[in-house]
């Protein structure tokens, strides 16, 4: 746009002169959609006082020494305020150095029980999609049956699963003993109460991971399939270059969605174990917990700084996660 002016013209472009300001385009962005702007307000009030409000409470907490016996509390009529005091970074430091002997362990045995379980998770998920997404009879049903621990309430299947694997009367081990085989101590021993975990918490998990796959195979073209085959691929190879390829951004996020349920998994450990639970077969979220609610005094902020490391750990995993899925997306 050319504009005339005494002695010679000037030429202006488009959009030149001040640029508005992030409140003026915060202003105008309101104008045009205030209406968006007010289905979202109740959800971010909701996550705000959910989710929000409790992590910085908990951050908080978590750079002073508060327990049970030194915060605040409402005793009938009388009102006894806080007494806890800043201490900075003590409680991470005494956390990550080892000097309270349990963060190590824990963390070993919560990356064993993450690696394993999605292992299992995605290698059983993707083999039930493989042999749903053929052509058998009856298939709608096995759908049906393979889905039901995923429909069925995580605490009625953990509940259930202690009936199995009580140490005394349960169904496992009447079973053992019934063909003269030892009954191990499922819900007790350390060692066993490990093993009984990552069995609940596959047959948890799995249901998910084979539905996810089993929508990727469907969306992968069937004309793949007959090309490789007509050039002379196996079963094996027609997998590995056309069934992985085409279930790398199902893949990818799956596997994600499972390290971070399976890290954070508290309902099965919890519930399957009880007060039961050695220090050996804790995971980290569950670990938190009893340091927060299970023992007195209640060490809050210990509690609250293992739950932002908890929190630490898993944003910089995702990170790293998503940058080495592109980086392998943009070489392939």
């Amino acid at each position: 746009m050319t504009v005339a002016v005494e002695g010679g013209s000037r030429k202006t472009q488009r959009g030149d002169g001040p640029r508005p300001g992030p409140i003026s385009r915060l202003r105008q962005s309101y104008n045009r959609n205030w209406y968006a702007w007010a289905m979202v307000a109740p959800v971010v009030a909701v996550i705000g006082v959910l989710v929000i409000y409790p992590l910085i409470r908990g951050v908080y907490l978590s750079l002073t020494d508060a327990d049970s016996n030194n915060v605040g509390r409402t005793i009938g009529v009388n009102e006894i305020p806080d007494s806890f005091s800043w201490v900075g970074f003590d409680n991470y430091w005494e956390i990550l150095s080892g000097a309270d002997n349990q963060f190590w362990p824990h963390f070993t045995w919560t990356i064993v029980w993450t690696v394993v379980c999605v292992a299992l998770h995605y290698g059983i998920g993707m083999g039930l999609a493989l042999l749903l997404n053929r052509k058998i009879r009856g298939r709608t049903f096995y759908r049906m049956v393979l889905i039901l621990p995923w429909a069925v309430p995580t605490f009625v299947t953990v509940f259930a699963w202690r009936l199995i694997l009580a140490d005394d009367g349960g169904v496992l081990n009447m079973a053992l003993e019934w063909a003269h085989l030892p009954t191990p101590a499922w819900l007790s021993e350390p060692f066993w109460q490990k093993t009984s975990a990552i069995m609940v918490n596959t047959w948890v998990g799995v249901p998910f991971m084979m539905v996810s796959l089993l929508g990727g195979l469907q969306s992968i073209p069937q004309e793949l399939y007959e090309a490789a085959e007509v050039d002379g691929a196996s079963p094996w190879q027609r997998f590995r270059h056309v069934t992985l390829p085409g279930l790398r951004s199902v893949s990818s996020t799956v596997v994600l969605l499972g390290v971070i349920w399976t890290f954070n998994q508290f309902v099965v450990i919890f519930l399957l174990f009880g007060n039961n639970a050695g220090t050996e077969a804790q995971i980290l979220v569950t670990w938190a917990y009893r340091l927060g609610f299970g023992q007195d005094p209640r060490d809050y902020a210990g509690s609250a700084a293992y739950g932002v490391i908890i929190l630490s750990m898993l944003i910089v995993f995702a990170s790293f996660y998503r940058r080495w899925l592109a980086r392998n997306e943009k070489a392939a």
